[in-house]
């Protein structure tokens, strides 16, 4: 355990950085859950609506995992890799 004054701090603010980062790891693993699912059930009976559900959920996992590069919670190529897997999902069943 740290002693210093300036140490015990660090140690605060690193707490704190951790779950502020921990919560937007959460959030984009979730959002590309129901995203992956939305494909799954997209490929199985593909409609207009569910084109659009697709969709909207692609946009908000994009949006969440840009935030999430441009706060430094996921480093830049782990983000771009996250969206190439999205990408790919939804690639795979058009062709």
């Amino acid at each position: 355990m740290a002693n210093i004054k300036s140490a015990k701090k660090r140690i605060q603010i690193a707490e704190r950085n951790r779950l502020h980062n921990r919560s937007y790891q959460s959030a984009v693993k979730t959002l590309m859950k129901k995203y992956f699912a939305a494909v799954k059930e997209y490929a199985s009976e593909p409609t207009p609506e569910k084109e659009k559900v697709v969709n909207d959920a692609m946009s908000a996992a994009y949006s969440k995992i840009d935030k999430a590069v441009k706060v430094k919670a996921l480093h830049r190529n782990n983000g771009a890799r996250k969206k190439a897997r999205l990408a790919k999902a939804l690639k795979s069943i058009s062709s």
